[in-house]
C-alpha cells in the first residue's frame, strides 16, 4: 500500500499517547500554540507521509520551534530553575 502525503480527514482518529484518547491530525497539527505537537511525527508516521507534509507546510523557523528539542536534560532544567528561585529570593531580601 502506498502512503499518501496528504493527512487523513478529521473523521480519522488515532490514540494520543499524551492525552490518552482519540484525536484527529488537525488537532495535532495546531496543538502547540498553532504549531504541531512535538510528537506529531512519531504518532502519524504510520498513517501518511507526515514529515513530507509538515516540511512543505511549515517555515524552517516554525519547524525548529516545533521539533528541535532542547538538549538540556530535565535534571539540568530543574537545577537552573532552583538557581533562579534562589537568586530571586536573595534579591527580595
Amino acid at each position: 500500500m502506498r502512503r499518501q502525503t496528504t493527512p487523513p480527514e478529521d473523521d480519522y482518529d488515532i490514540r494520543c499517547p499524551r492525552l490518552g484518547h482519540q484525536i484527529s491530525f488537525s488537532y495535532c497539527r495546531s496543538e502547540n500554540k498553532g504549531l504541531p505537537c512535538f510528537k506529531t511525527m512519531d504518532c502519524w508516521y504510520n498513517h501518511f507521509l507526515v514529515e513530507d507534509y509538515l516540511r512543505k507546510e511549515l517555515s524552517p523557523e516554525e519547524w525548529d520551534r516545533a521539533f528541535k528539542r532542547s538538549t538540556k536534560t530535565k535534571t539540568v532544567s530543574l537545577i537552573e530553575l532552583i538557581e533562579q528561585a534562589k537568586k530571586a529570593k536573595e534579591e527580595e531580601s
